[in-house]
């Protein structure tokens, strides 16, 4: 009797005790896989194959499809061995630059009178300046304002044309490399995201913020969604990708958890 009382007890007083991991405002920072889904040009996109739906002559319900993707498509990570030799796949990308503080800069405005723009170190100082903080030791995400066109391939791209020729057509913001080279170098970020298809500007010849940050190890999150509902800071982020082994990227759920 005394055990059943004591195993009562502390079932009750564990009850009582028990809190949720985190209670604070969650925010989806990622874009659904569906036939809309954004993809470069060259890419076939996202294919569903519906499976099996409904009842099964056991008596129960059942249903299972299959799935085709690219993987740098969508809402998506780019792992360092994408512009990077002997750089990380993304099964390899360590969870402590998956999971960390973020901040968001916000270049929206900037971007409104050029779709070519080139995200500058002084964007980030100015974030710095305004808050009192560097942008050391986090997962910093851009706002170019580009997620409000999502999914028009037009209005994000800068054209709905497909294939090898509509590359050249690409018109998009995107980062700096001399800002991709202070990110890294001099403030340490954990990883950086974006709310464009790519890391680099749509125009861009050689990739060079892709290269500058994958030197480094450091990750890019792209066709990050839902930017303009987060504050500049006080969140942390949790970006895990498909453990794709030997990946390149691939798709990707972010989610921002507000602070109380």
């Amino acid at each position: 009797m005394k055990t059943a009382l004591f195993g009562l007890t502390c079932f009750a007083l564990l009850s009582c005790g028990q809190r949720e991991p985190h209670s604070g405002k969650m925010i989806d920072l990622s874009h659904p896989y569906d036939s809309t889904t954004i993809y470069w040009p060259t890419e076939r996109g996202f294919e569903f194959k519906k499976g099996f739906e409904g009842m099964t002559p056991a008596g129960y319900y059942y249903s299972a499809n299959s799935f085709c993707s690219p993987e740098h498509g969508g809402t998506h990570i780019d792992a360092p061995i994408h512009f990077y030799e002997n750089r990380n796949t993304v099964d390899n990308i360590p969870l402590e630059q998956l999971i960390a503080p973020g901040l968001v800069v916000d270049v929206s405005e900037k971007c409104k009178e050029n779709r070519d723009y080139l995200v500058q170190v002084e964007d980030f100082t100015a974030w710095e300046q305004r808050n009192g903080m560097f942008v050391s030791n986090a997962i910093v995400l851009i706002r170019t304002g580009y997620g409000r066109y999502w999914p028009n391939r037009r209005e994000y791209l800068g054209t709905d044309e497909r294939g090898p020729e509509a590359v050249a057509k690409l018109h998009f913001p995107g980062l700096h490399p001399d800002a991709a080279h202070w990110l890294v170098n001099v403030r340490k970020i954990k990883a950086v995201g974006i709310d464009t298809p790519s890391i680099d500007y749509g125009q861009s010849k050689d990739f060079k913020s892709h290269v500058t940050l994958f030197e480094q190890n450091v990750p890019a999150l792209e066709n990050v969604a839902n930017l303009d509902q987060l504050p500049e800071k006080g969140f942390t982020v949790i970006a895990l990708p498909m453990k794709i082994t030997g990946g390149s990227g691939g798709p990707v759920r972010i989610v921002a958890l507000m602070n109380q």
